[in-house]
């Protein structure tokens, strides 16, 4: 049996569950697993900061949909990690962090860069490890990628104290997995899968309410087989863009607080939720007891907590997206396609009297709705496109046709400002045959923008639109609404010269502040692959984000514009 020490078995471990590459930050607890990386088949990028490596790795699992991995140390370095736990732990994103730790003989002493790591992390993790004996690390490592990546996805992390990493072991080849209290369901129940579908056959306004469980399941076949068989009109949520093409007939788009009209009216009037791979989100649902108040509502999910917890539905199905679609269709079986005749027109004609829209002068001010629309244009939507949070990440959804699974990447659950450069730097490195172009706000690339010099240091040329209104445009527009246009902290200013920082971090800045320099700019950035691409597009600070639902309100009150509030009424139904 082969002798080494338990670093060189955590890195061999890593090499056995396939790891290509890993996104960290080195230090003194960790020290000892750095050096066997470098004789190892890994790829190592070197973050500037944690939270970058992080999001690096949430970045590096949505693009591939592989389980991405990041390294720290102790401390501070596992500290710095919290934030891209608790988004992958939010938005069911597979990754396996590994903490280093200080030595057992010293845990609970206070010692130099010390941490409860385990502790800390417990709420914003599935699930974690301390080890104690370096002959468990090969079969813990094997444990924690299976638990990260299947069921609900999301992170795991192995916290390793420093003489555990330098203490002697011999390998043993993981075996196969025995966790009696971890089974995940993956076929619903075939009783409940025949109610689904006699409910579906029978109801008049059917929508399919689906979200990110159908791209972490590999759903969207299916989905979209299921939804023709059944000539269901579909809206994606936030997290589910790309599970179905925005570009077919039964497509209504987005659903919530900055949705369509079209998506948020159907659901209000439908009288049947088909639900799969969605939590009811309170950015969709506003206030729970006035959402979907007509409609019976089927749930489907890989995770029994969200089964009720914020809707009691009438047919509660606990399973693998992909899995019970593909029941779902097996059930439905030589039935005919329902005409809906009067339903379909219905949401026709809501999405020809209520589109998404905006106003571009020739002259300007720049809207970022525009910027949006011509990167779509000018790239033919084959793109993988990366949001922060805030109006920019809402603009990025409604205005880009997404047409495919996997090509759309944001922080949904926990709204992690800073959340775009690195994980679009993370889906750069896992796809480096694909254009990856993040769509950031000033607010957003100020938080981590550093993480640039990793991409210019490792060769990783993916490119950055940044919509510079100079401001956080989504607390201003609050302010602007409900506030009185009182707005406090939430002016950044124009000090910061974006081209000359994207240069000083070793990246190609580009800018502009027209409409008509828009295009040309976005062709200069697309010709440039050999290293990172920075542009700046100075939008108009007063834009606002519209359709919008305030929160906490109903879905029946949808305001479409600064001047303009449109109310539901039971008239509308067909």
């Amino acid at each position: 049996m082969t002798t080494m020490t338990g670093a060189q078995a955590l890195i061999k471990a890593l090499e056995h569950e396939g790891v290509d590459i890993a996104f960290g930050v080195p230090g003194g607890a960790i020290l000892p697993a750095y050096d066997p990386i470098l004789d190892s088949s890994i790829r190592h990028v070197l973050a500037r900061h944690e939270q970058g490596a992080g999001h690096m790795a949430e970045g590096y699992a949505w693009a591939t949909g592989k389980v991405g991995v990041c390294i720290a140390t102790s401390g501070p370095g596992a500290t710095n990690l919290v934030t891209p736990l608790a988004d992958a732990l939010m938005d069911s994103v597979p990754i396996v962090a590994i903490t280093g730790q200080v030595p057992t003989g010293a845990v609970g002493n206070d010692a130099f860069q010390e941490a409860y790591t385990t502790g800390i992390t417990m709420p914003a993790t599935k699930h974690n490890y301390f080890v104690t004996d370096p002959d468990e690390i090969p079969q813990l490592v094997h444990e924690a990628f299976h638990i990260a990546s299947t069921g609900r996805p999301g992170p795991v992390l192995l916290d390793l104290p420093k003489d555990i990493l330098n203490a002697t072991t011999t390998w043993h080849t993981p075996v196969d997995l025995s966790l009696p209290g971890y089974r995940p369901t993956v076929d619903g129940h075939p009783l409940r899968v025949r109610e689904a579908v006699e409910m579906i056959a029978a109801a008049e306004r059917p929508v399919l309410y689906v979200g990110g469980g159908i791209i972490k399941a590999n759903g969207a076949g299916e989905l979209r087989r299921f939804a023709e068989l059944t000539n269901v009109p579909v809206t994606t949520t936030l997290m589910g863009r790309g599970a179905f093409p925005d570009a077919h007939p039964l497509a209504m788009g987005m659903p919530g607080m900055h949705g369509t009209y079209t998506a948020i009216t159907a659901i209000q009037k439908s009288d049947l939720l088909i639900s799969i791979g969605v939590r009811f989100d309170d950015r969709v649902t506003g206030n729970p007891s006035t959402f979907a108040p007509h409609a019976k509502v089927i749930h489907v999910d890989v995770d029994p907590a969200e089964i009720g917890k914020v809707r009691v539905p009438e047919v509660p199905i606990v399973g693998d997206a992909r899995a019970v679609l593909a029941q779902l269709i097996e059930a439905w079986g030589e039935r005919p396609t329902p005409e809906r005749t009067a339903w379909r027109e219905t949401v026709r004609g809501w999405q020809r009297d209520h589109p998404l829209r905006y106003q571009q002068s020739p002259d300007g001010p720049l809207k970022p709705q525009y910027v949006v629309e011509e990167l779509h244009r000018i790239t033919g939507g084959d793109a993988i496109v990366v949001a922060g949070v805030g109006q920019h990440q809402m603009w990025a959804s409604q205005f880009w046709q997404f047409n495919h699974p996997r090509r759309w990447i944001n922080s949904g659950g926990l709204g992690t400002m800073g959340f775009a450069v690195p994980a679009a730097i993370g889906a750069k490195a896992g796809m480096p045959d694909e254009l990856v172009y993040a769509i950031d706000g000033d607010g957003c690339f100020q938080m981590t923008s550093q993480e640039l010099i990793t991409a210019a240091t490792d060769g990783i040329p993916v490119k950055v639109a940044i919509m510079n209104n100079g401001v956080h445009g989504m607390v201003t527009q609050w302010q602007r609404l409900f506030y009185n246009n009182r707005f406090s902290a939430s002016q950044l200013g124009n000090m910061v010269d974006y081209v000359k920082l994207a240069e000083a971090m070793g990246c190609v800045g580009l800018r502009a502040d027209s409409p008509d320099e828009v295009a040309p700019t976005i062709e200069k950035s697309l010709s440039i692959n050999d290293r990172p691409v920075v542009v700046e597009f100075v939008v108009d600070p007063e834009e606002m984000v519209f359709p919008m639902v305030p929160a906490g309100g109903s879905n029946d009150d949808v305001i479409l514009g600064p001047t303009e509030r449109v109310i539901t009424a039971a008239s509308d139904l067909p």
